[in-house]
């Protein structure tokens, strides 16, 4: 395992992203006055059955920690019109879109929203929906960089009784139904909390289901939900727990605390698994992405059984499936002229999608799941066409284009 693979167990997966929907978010105290919604972040109505359009308003019912070290913490939301909650598919995530700033010099600071996007970590309920966060620290080779602005600013400034803007659940990381088939659910650092979504909707739906859940953290510390899941394995036959410590601790003990030492890799689930086929779901840091999900397709897994959820752009560009098709000759030699940046560059056919490209020739976009569905990247398209391999999830309005799944079909100007 290369000094990459440790930096990546240790530091823990980027939350994400991954995953939905743009706009400016309201957050206040319990104890405020509410406070007035921006014109272009509609709340839904109260009476809505199902997948609410626009933001709607959430309060912090609960919080706490789940891991020893007290770096993931769990909040709990109940929707201020307590209207129920829909339905949604384990596995997804929420999209807020965070005002930091407006808690500084007593909410007269200046505000700057960013889009961020968190999995839900429990199965879906009407009442109530639950996120897990990581406070995400400098990374280990960058010291000097600041932590995580937004995990920072859920740990530190989100209180009890405080409400929040998010967006219906979406995403298309999430469970298949069919239940003859195992699922191999493997999560590293904080890519735990779509499994906790998944596995608690398989034992409260599917308690027969043959499920083999394997966590990597480097030790008990960061080991979140440590109990929940000794007490799940204990009263479940059919769920199999490896977790794997990577540096255990002093009191660490195997066969107590944990199964394996070292990694999740390929050697590790041929070693463990039945043979036949099963369905594998990968959520964690990108060193352990890059190198555990084109493994599974080397060792003969079919495309349609391997699913992941990826963080950041060079994890996504690694987990594309390689293709043999030409380039398409269309889309070489276009001229993209990014207005806001006041920069025109040249469309290789190189990157995958219009913000790779972006982010490649150092202009700045903001960005969230990267994945179509949440609409940070969304950018008003001045001239030009932009072509989709599918349909987005996000509703683009009309005259606009999402840079994070587009490819140009002409040349183009963007308000970027």
């Amino acid at each position: 395992m290369t000094a990459l693979h440790l930096l990546g167990y240790i530091c823990t997966a980027l939350l994400i992203q991954c995953a939905a929907g743009l706009g400016v978010a309201l957050w206040r105290r319990r104890d405020a006055a509410p406070a007035s919604l921006a014109a272009d972040a509609p709340v839904m109505e109260a009476k809505a059955t199902g997948a609410w359009p626009g933001w709607r308003e959430f309060r912090v019912t609960r919080q706490e920690f789940e891991d020893a070290a007290k770096s993931q913490r769990s909040f709990y939301l109940q929707p201020v019109d307590d209207a129920p909650l829909p339905t949604f598919k384990p596995g997804q995530y929420l999209t807020f879109s965070l005002p930091l700033g407006a808690h500084a010099n007593n909410g007269a600071g200046t505000v700057r929203s960013v889009v961020r996007c968190y999995s839900l970590s429990d199965a879906p309920d009407s009442t109530c929906y639950r996120i897990t966060i990581k406070r995400m620290p400098p990374p280990l080779s960058r010291p000097e960089l600041p932590p995580g602005e937004a995990s920072t600013f859920f740990h530190d400034q989100v209180q009890e009784g405080d409400v929040l803007l998010a967006r219906a659940p979406s995403g298309q990381f999430y469970i298949d139904t069919d239940d003859t088939v195992p699922a191999v659910l493997i999560a590293g650092g904080i890519g735990i909390t779509p499994m906790m979504s998944m596995l608690r909707w398989c034992l409260r739906h599917q308690p027969d289901r043959l499920i083999h859940l394997y966590y990597g953290v480097r030790n008990s510390a960061d080991h979140a939900f440590k109990e929940t899941l000794e007490l799940l394995a204990q009263s479940h036959p059919a769920l199999k727990l490896n977790i794997v410590y990577c540096d255990p601790g002093s009191t660490d003990v195997k066969g107590r605390d944990y199964q394996h030492s070292g990694y999740i890799d390929l050697a590790l689930l041929r070693d463990n698994l039945p043979h036949g086929r099963h369905q594998f779901y990968v959520c964690g840091p990108p060193p352990m992405m890059q190198s555990l999900v084109p493994a599974l397709r080397d060792w003969g897994v079919q495309e349609a059984d391997i699913h992941f959820e990826a963080f950041g752009p060079a994890s996504v560009r690694s987990l594309v499936p390689a293709t043999n098709e030409p380039a398409d000759s269309s889309a070489v030699a276009l001229d993209i002229r990014f207005n806001r940046s006041g920069r025109t560059l040249a469309w290789d056919g190189q990157d995958n999608n219009l913000l790779d490209f972006a982010e490649r020739h150092g202009v700045p976009v903001e960005s969230g799941c990267r994945s179509g569905s949440c609409g940070s990247c969304e950018t008003k398209l001045i001239s030009g066409s932009v072509t989709y391999a599918e349909k987005p999830d996000y509703g683009i309005a009309d005259g606009h284009c999402l840079l994070c799944v587009g490819k140009p079909q002409t040349p183009l100007v963007l308000e970027q």
